[in-house]
This record gives structure tokens, sequence and C-alpha cells, in this order.
């Protein structure tokens, strides 16, 4: 019940953003704008992640979803007003893209931590596979479904159809009981002081186990590596290929088709009986698969589309069980630090990777930071596969191996 109305709510969500970033474009025309709005809507998670992460872990979890998602709601009705009142202008969406942002630096960590509360443990990576499958579905869908309202409807009828969506989120939380970790400070007042204190025993927690850490360098160059090559994927069509609208949406189409076979490949399969071999094999696919892109002539704009299918596949393989081993290994009363520092030092990564991207393809192409982030997560890959910390992770954990609370001494 609560994974199909969370769905529901991301079509919306996806709605919206494509309906926001259009009209940004189409009224600005600036690139500045575009800028500053992906700033607001990331900025937030990243500042206040760790901070909201503490937060999740000694509030009631269910609360903590049904506050954001109708935050959210609240935060869209007021944008809704603003366009149906013809006075919208472009900072508003800023702040309502920033309101946005912080719930989701609650939301996330919220029901992820609820899910591995609610599932069985051998059925968090196909559970992951679902996720990973959903974002796949959304990327096709979301955007020609987000052309087409705003061809039916005007924009504040857009918009407003996020509002009923993060309805269908909210309601069943109502009526759906969320189990709660137990803490051993359960009850104690929440104080500045506190929650400091928390956020630095979620980094000692991490820090205590290498494997772990090792996964999350992993992630966040995967992030630094990633996140331009998406950014520069229509220059790579039109400069590269010497191709037009149709090629780029064909090399997207192409990697969101692949998502989606890997996720239900994930799904069906469950991945090995390590997760952090299945997350690390996946990688080591996803960045051939991106080596081939970056490798593939301009007259050989098939060969491309195959590289992006096979990255797609990759992708659920290496993200999916990344969150299923989180889900796992760590302590529930610690998981929504934990998610939420990944979650942050993660998405730090993506400006600082577009601002390195943009020279290096001046001076070297295109194509090559397609190899060299192929060839990175390659050999990460093959890194992470000769490295007991990371291989055997879960099965430290289960033996008692690591500690399964940060030493106080070190948290203060």
């Amino acid at each position: 019940m609560i994974w199909g109305s969370q769905a529901v709510s991301l079509v919306g969500s996806g709605l919206v953003q494509f309906a926001l970033v259009w009209w940004l474009t189409e009224t600005t025309g600036s690139v500045a704008i575009l800028a500053g709005a992906t700033l607001a809507a990331i900025l937030p998670q990243i500042i206040l992640g760790p901070f909201a992460g503490a937060l999740v872990d000694r509030l009631n979890r269910r609360i903590v979803m049904i506050v954001a998602d109708s935050a959210v709601a609240t935060a869209t009705g007021g944008l809704v007003l603003l366009f149906a009142s013809g006075v919208i202008q472009p900072w508003h969406i800023f702040v309502v893209l920033f309101v946005r942002s912080v719930c989701g630096s609650f939301q996330f960590p919220a029901l992820q931590a609820s899910t591995s509360l609610m599932v069985p443990k051998e059925q968090l990576t196909r559970i992951a596979g679902l996720n990973q499958m959903l974002s796949g579905v959304l990327n096709i869908a979301t955007p020609p479904l987000g052309a087409l309202l705003m061809t039916l409807l005007p924009m504040f009828g857009v918009i407003a159809v996020d509002i009923v969506t993060a309805a269908c989120a909210v309601v069943p939380l109502f009526f759906v009981t969320i189990p709660q970790p137990e803490r051993q400070d359960a009850g104690a007042a929440i104080s500045p002081r506190s929650l400091l204190r928390d956020v630095r025993q979620g980094m000692v927690y991490v820090r205590a186990r290498p494997g772990l850490v090792i996964i999350l360098f992993m992630a966040m160059v995967i992030n630094f590596l990633f996140s331009p090559a998406g950014m520069l994927s229509p220059l790579l069509v039109k400069n590269h290929f010497l191709g037009g609208a149709w090629e780029l949406s064909i090399l997207q189409s192409a990697s969101g088709a692949g998502i989606i076979i890997g996720s239900l490949i994930l799904s069906a399969w469950g991945g090995f009986k390590k997760q952090a071999v299945t997350s690390v094999t996946g990688l080591i696919g996803m960045g051939l698969g991106t080596l081939i892109v970056g490798f593939t002539p301009a007259t050989a704009f098939a060969m491309a589309v195959v590289g992006m299918v096979l990255s797609g596949i990759m992708n659920p393989i290496t993200n999916g069980p990344f969150m299923a081993l989180l889900q796992t290994t760590v302590d529930p009363s610690y998981q929504g630090r934990v998610m939420t520092l990944v979650n942050s030092a993660c998405m730090a990564m993506m400006p600082l990777g577009t601002l390195l991207a943009a020279p290096v393809a001046d001076l070297l192409g295109i194509p090559a930071w397609y190899v060299i982030a192929g060839v990175a997560c390659m050999l990460m890959g093959m890194l992470g596969l000769s490295i007991p910390a990371v291989v055997n992770l879960e099965d430290d954990m289960r033996a008692g191996k690591l500690p399964a609370e940060p030493a106080l001494a070190e948290a203060h």
C-alpha cells in the first residue's frame, strides 16, 4: 500500500518538475535561472540531510512522512494560486523547489528506514529492484505526460495534479502501522546539542565500518562522473554524432529501457548471496556500457545506443543492492542518519562533477568524459571485489565483528 501510493506521488512530482523546468526555460531562456533552480532543489538535501536524518531516527517515522508530504502539497498549492492569479515569478518557483527539497530531506530517509523494518531482509534487494524499475518508468513516462498535460491544461492545472498525487501518498499512512526501532535514549529531549551528537554518532558509525566507507566513496565517485555525463548527452548527440532531438530521445529512451530491464532482472533474481558483490559487479558492467558510448565513432550511433542500454541495465543492479545493503547492515536506529549522510555526500558530488566536466570536455572532447567515467567505474568495481572489507561486510556484521554502537567517547 505504501509503495503504490508513493509511486503515484512520484508521478505527480515528475510531471511538476518537467513543467516547471520547461516554464522557466520558455519564460526566461536563462542558463543562470536553470542553474539556480537546480541549486535550490539540491542544496537543502546536501546541507540539511545529516540533521534531518538525526531527527528521523528520533521521531515517529510515519508522522515524519505525513508531515513532509503534506508540506509539499501545501507549498505546491501556493504555486497553483500564484500561477492562477498570473503573478508568478521565477523566484517563487525557487522558494517552492527549496521547500520541496527540505521536505524530501526528511521523507526519503524516513521511507527507506521504515522499509527495512517492514520487509524481510532477504527480500530487500528485490524491493530495491522494484524501486529502480519505478525510477526507469518515471524517466521515460513523465516527460511526455507532462508535455501532454501542458497542452490540455493551464499551468496551474498541471501543478495541481501534484496536490492530488501527494494526497494519495499521505492517506494510506494514516492506516498503516510502521514499526519504530528501539533507542537507548528514547524519550530524551531534542536539542541542537543532541542533534549534533547524533550526527557525529552517525559519522562514527560509518567510519567504524571500512567496507561501508569504501562503498560510500564509490557511490560519491559514481555521482561525480555520471551526473555530468547526463548533462553532456545533448552535446554528445549534437556535436559528436551530428544528430538532433530524435537521436537524443533514442539515446535517453535506451537508458530508461535498460533501467527497466535491469530492475526486472534484479527483482526476479535477487542478486548474489552477498549484496556488495552484486553492486560492484553491476558497477563493472555500468562502466563497460559507458566506455562503449565513449569509444563509439561518430558514424556508429547504434553502438552508442547499445552502450546506453547496457549501462542502464547495470544501473539498478549497482544501486539497488547498495540501498538494500544499507538497510540490511545498518542498525535500524541509525538508518536515518546513515542514509542521509550517504545521500548528502553523493549529491554534493553533482555540482563538483559538473564544474570539472565542462573544461575536460572542451579540452579532450565530450566522448573523453564517457571514457574516463567508464574506466573509473570498471576499476572501482574490480578493486571492490578484491577488498575483503567490502565483500564480507554483511558477514562481518552478522558475526558481530563490527561494533553495534559507536563509541560514545568518539561521538562527543
